[in-house]
C-alpha cells in the first residue's frame, strides 16, 4: 500500500501520541510529582507574574510566592493533624458506647412509633467497632513510612511529592514565560490562530474555576469554623477547615465533612444535639454555597457541572491512577470547551439547519 507523505506524517504523529499516552500510564508513579508541580505552577504563575510586572526580580517573586504557599500548607497541616490525631483516641474509645446508646433508643422508637421490628446485635456491633478502631489508631508517621516501604512505586510517590515537587515547581515558575514561548513555537503556523484561541478560552475557563473554587473554600472554611465554635464543638477549627477544603470535591467532600462533624457532635453534644447542630449548620452552608457563593464566585459560564467533575475524577483516576486525578480538572475543562465548540458548530451546520422538506 502506497501512502502519501501527508498520510505517513499523520501515522507517525499518531504513533507518537499513542507512545506518549502509554508512557503516561506506565510511568505514572514517576510523573506524578512533575504533573503536580506543573498544576501548582499554573495556579501560582499569576501571582509571580504580577510581582514581576511590578519590578520585582522574577527569582525573588518565585521564592516569595512559593514561601507563602508553603507557609499556608504547613499551617493547615500543623492545625489539622495534631488535633485530629489526639482526638481520634477519644472517638475510638467513645464511639462504641455512642452506637450502643443510639441503637438502644432507636430500636424501641421504631418498634413503638412505626411498628418496625429491627433485630440488631448491639454487643457484636460495639465489639466490631472497638476492634477496627483500635487497629486504625496507629501513628500517622508510621502509616506514611509503612506506605513507603510497601513498594518501590509507593516510595517514589512519597519521595517525589515531598522533595521533587518544590524543586520542579521552582524551575517551572522561573522559566514559565520561556517554556510557553517554546511550546507556542511547536504549533504549526497554519494552526496557531485557532489553537491559541482555543487555549485562551480553556485558560480563562480553568483559571476562573480554580480562583472561584479557592474563594468558595476559604469562605466556607471560615463559616463552618465559626458556626461549629458557636455550637460548642471542641474541634471547631479542624472540622471547619477540613470541610472547607473538601468542598473542592463537589458533594462528596461536603458529605465527608458533614459525617465527621456528625460523629464528633454526637459524641460531644449527645445524639440529638449533634444531629440538630449538623442539620442546621450544614444545611445553611449548603444553601449559601449553592445559591450564592458558587454562582457569584465561580460563575455560571464555567460549564463544569459538579457531576461532571466527579465523573472526571473517577474516570481519570481509574485510567491513570493518582496522576489521572491530578489531570482530571484540566482535562475536563478541555473537554468542556471542545464540547461547547462542537455544539456551536453543529447548530450552525447545514445538516442541522436543513429544512424538513
Amino acid at each position: 500500500m502506497n501512502l502519501t507523505p501527508t498520510q505517513r506524517q499523520t501515522l507517525l504523529w499518531g504513533a507518537v501520541a499513542a507512545l506518549l499516552v502509554w508512557a503516561l500510564v506506565a510511568l505514572g508513579a514517576v510523573l506524578t510529582p512533575f504533573v503536580a508541580a506543573t498544576i501548582l505552577a499554573y495556579a501560582l504563575e499569576p501571582a509571580v507574574g504580577w510581582l514581576a510586572r511590578h519590578r520585582l526580580p522574577r527569582v525573588l517573586a518565585v521564592v516569595l510566592v512559593m514561601a507563602l504557599a508553603l507557609l499556608a500548607i504547613v499551617a493547615i497541616v500543623l492545625v489539622l493533624v495534631p488535633i485530629l490525631q489526639h482526638e481520634f483516641g477519644q472517638v475510638r474509645a467513645r464511639l462504641p458506647g455512642l452506637v450502643s446508646a443510639v441503637t438502644e433508643r432507636l430500636i424501641p422508637w421504631l418498634r413503638q412509633k412505626l411498628d418496625i421490628e429491627v433485630a440488631l446485635d448491639v454487643g457484636a456491633i460495639r465489639a466490631w467497632l472497638a476492634a477496627h478502631l483500635a487497629e486504625g489508631g496507629e501513628d500517622l508517621a508510621a502509616t506514611l513510612f509503612g506506605y513507603a516501604r510497601s513498594g518501590w512505586g509507593a516510595a517514589m510517590q512519597v519521595i517525589g511529592l515531598v522533595f521533587l515537587v518544590p524543586v520542579v515547581l521552582f524551575y517551572l515558575l522561573l522559566d514559565w514565560p520561556a517554556l510557553l514561548a517554546r511550546a507556542r513555537e511547536l504549533v504549526p503556523p497554519r494552526w496557531r490562530s485557532a489553537s491559541f484561541d482555543l487555549l485562551g478560552e480553556i485558560d480563562a475557563l480553568l483559571g476562573q474555576y480554580l480562583r472561584g473554587q479557592l474563594l468558595v473554600m476559604l469562605v466556607l472554611a471560615v463559616y463552618y469554623s465559626i458556626a461549629l465554635a458557636i455550637a460548642g464543638y471542641k474541634l471547631w477549627l479542624p472540622i471547619g477547615v477540613l470541610t472547607g477544603l473538601l468542598i473542592l470535591i463537589p458533594y462528596l467532600g461536603f458529605a465527608l465533612g458533614m459525617i465527621f462533624a456528625l460523629v464528633s457532635g454526637m459524641l460531644q453534644l449527645g445524639p440529638l444535639g449533634g444531629l440538630l447542630a449538623v442539620a442546621i449548620i450544614y444545611g445553611i452552608g449548603q444553601l449559601v454555597e449553592s445559591l450564592y457563593l458558587t454562582p457569584r464566585l465561580v460563575g455560571e459560564r464555567i460549564g463544569l457541572h459538579p457531576v461532571a467533575v466527579i465523573l472526571a475524577l473517577l474516570a481519570f483516576g481509574a485510567l491513570f491512577g493518582f496522576i489521572g486525578v491530578l489531570l482530571a480538572l484540566p482535562l475536563s475543562a478541555v473537554v468542556s470547551v471542545g464540547l461547547r465548540r462542537l455544539r456551536g458548530a453543529y447548530l450552525t451546520s447545514d445538516f442541522y439547519r436543513r429544512d424538513a422538506g
